[in-house]
């Protein structure tokens, strides 16, 4: 897949053009959005997802379509894992709801940039590398165990990061307790002091750097294209503003999105593992030779990761559904 320079700086410019968009428009003006603001945009963001599909498949192929497609179905799967933890901070900070677009956004921002790097670097490694597979489908394999280790348990493991962060930043910043609208600095006694809409946003920061260790290694046991990984990570990161808003209320329902994530990190990295010993190159493995193991096709992993998510998200609604009933 070659993609040009211009194509690049194309794509770049077009996505941080929508995030000015999505500030200006929205953003600017303090305000808690509409169920039909937030579903009308969501809608919008994942439509110019999904028209990028497309795009894909006219310029380099179907292949890479479906590259693609199965990188950002993941990617927004762990979003909305993302948006639990939001959800938590946003309370532990007593974030008023007009305010928290903009702590959203930012920390967005933060999380594409902060992606952009891990994805430089990821794509550096597997180029010098290609035993770097090895390492993100073991790393995989793990998070999955974390994830289902913590599950249930996500409020505490939260609050006890957010409790440490907030530590952290009073002990070199001068901070205040009061709110001052939506400031992130604001003035006390004619000194500068952190709001704690600041402290949230350290927060959301922090929890991002979190999720890219997990997101990178995984879109990359899905396709080796750093173009691939970072528009599918964008167009993930889009419109998760507004469908903070829109789902907000039923993220507690969701109460297996931890397990199917788990099950989804668990394949992809076998799906890395089974990768890396056909392209072995390693001299303590099979003597340095490629192992004949049976490899894992991009339709094959877009059907497993979609029935895993329906099937958690199915079983999450009945489970609540019938909770409600008793």
């Amino acid at each position: 897949m070659h993609v040009t320079a211009l194509e690049w700086a194309i794509t770049v410019v077009v996505i941080l053009g929508l995030f000015v968009f999505d500030f200006f428009a929205h953003v600017r003006t303090p305000h808690e959005p509409s169920f039909r603001e937030s579903g009308f945009w969501s809608g919008v963001y994942i439509g110019l997802a999904l028209l990028f599909g497309g795009v894909v498949a006219w310029r380099w192929g179907s292949t890479y379509a479906g590259e693609y497609y199965a990188g950002f179905v993941t990617e927004k799967a762990l979003s909305v894992d993302n948006l639990f933890v939001f959800l938590i901070i946003m309370s532990t900070f007593a974030v008023p709801r007009i305010y928290q677009q903009k702590v959203l956004l930012i920390g967005i921002v933060l999380a594409l940039a902060m992606r952009g790097a891990f994805i430089a670097v990821g794509a550096a490694a597997i180029s010098a590398f290609s035993w770097v597979f090895y390492l993100f489908g073991l790393f995989l394999v793990y998070t999955a165990v974390k994830l289902l280790r913590e599950s249930g348990h996500e409020v505490e493991v939260e609050e006890k990061r957010d409790s440490r962060i907030v530590a952290l930043a009073k002990r070199v910043l001068p901070t205040t307790d009061e709110y001052d609208g939506d400031k992130l600095v604001t003035r006390i006694d004619g000194r500068r002091a952190v709001t704690p809409l600041l402290l949230a946003l350290l927060a959301i920061g922090f929890t991002d750097l979190l999720f890219a260790l997990d997101s990178i290694p995984a879109i990359y046991g899905l396709t080796e294209q750093p173009y691939l990984v970072f528009t599918a990570n964008a167009f993930a990161l889009m419109g998760l503003r507004q469908l903070y808003f829109l789902i907000g209320g039923l993220l507690d329902r969701l109460v297996y999105l931890s397990y199917g994530l788990a099950a989804i990190l668990a394949f992809i990295g076998v799906k890395l593992v089974l990768h890396a010993l056909h392209e072995n190159t390693l001299p303590f493995v099979n003597g340095g030779e490629h192992v004949a193991v049976p490899e894992i096709s991009t339709p094959v992993s877009l059907g497993v990761i979609l029935g895993i998510l329906v099937v958690a998200t199915v079983a999450s609604l009945l489970r609540t559904r019938v909770r409600a009933d008793r």
